[in-house]
Formats: structure tokens, C-alpha cells, sequence
């Protein structure tokens, strides 16, 4: 299980990047602001992407104990979605030693 997590999000963080680099070469963010503005769906989309973000963080603050990193990692999440989010499932991923159960990973860590 925990190899399988691993690139897992090792996956997701590839794929975002990619998607987002192609995006970026396509188009500058800014240009597509009116049109994206004008798409119900794609609106809906964003929503349901940050309320995911906001829950997802509320894990990470729940497990970060320095508020400048609760903070720290706010900023990567709202501002860089999936691609932080990946980055932080792999950094407690690896944090867990040989002969932890994976699931610790969910839980907050003894100061």
C-alpha cells in the first residue's frame, strides 16, 4: 500500500506540472479570464477544486504544528492545488518510518 501511494501521488504531481506547463505555454492565465468567467461549468469546477483545496488543508494544518508552516502550506495549496497537495501526501509518506503502518500517516504527530 505504501508503494502503491507513493506513485500515486508521485503520479498526480508528474501530471499536474505537465498540464500545467502545457496550459502556460498555450495561453497566459490572465487572457483566459473572460471566457472561463463566462462558463457555468467551468466556474462550478473551480468551486468544487478550492472547497476541495480548504478540505484538504484542514488535514494539513490539523498535522502541522508551526503556524508559519499551517500558513506556509495554505499559500502552496490555494495557490498551487493538486501539485502541493501531492507534495505534502509524499513528504509524510516518506516521513513514515520502515515499520509504521501507512495509515499513520493520517494522524498528527507527537510534538
Amino acid at each position: 500500500m505504501r508503494l502503491f501511494l507513493k506513485l500515486l501521488f508521485i503520479a498526480v504531481f508528474v501530471v499536474m506540472v505537465a498540464v500545467n506547463v502545457r496550459a502556460a505555454l498555450a495561453m497566459n492565465i490572465l487572457d483566459s479570464v473572460q471566457s472561463f468567467s463566462a462558463n457555468p461549468w467551468a466556474v462550478a469546477t473551480l468551486y468544487d477544486a478550492y472547497c476541495g483545496f480548504l478540505t484538504f488543508y484542514v488535514w494539513v494544518a490539523y498535522k502541522e504544528r508551526a503556524r508559519w508552516a499551517q500558513v506556509l502550506w495554505f499559500v502552496l495549496i490555494m495557490g498551487l492545488g493538486n501539485i502541493a497537495m501531492s507534495s505534502y501526501a509524499l513528504k509524510e509518506l516518506f516521513k513514515l518510518k520502515a515499520d509504521e503502518p501507512v495509515w499513520n500517516v493520517l494522524e498528527r504527530r507527537a510534538a
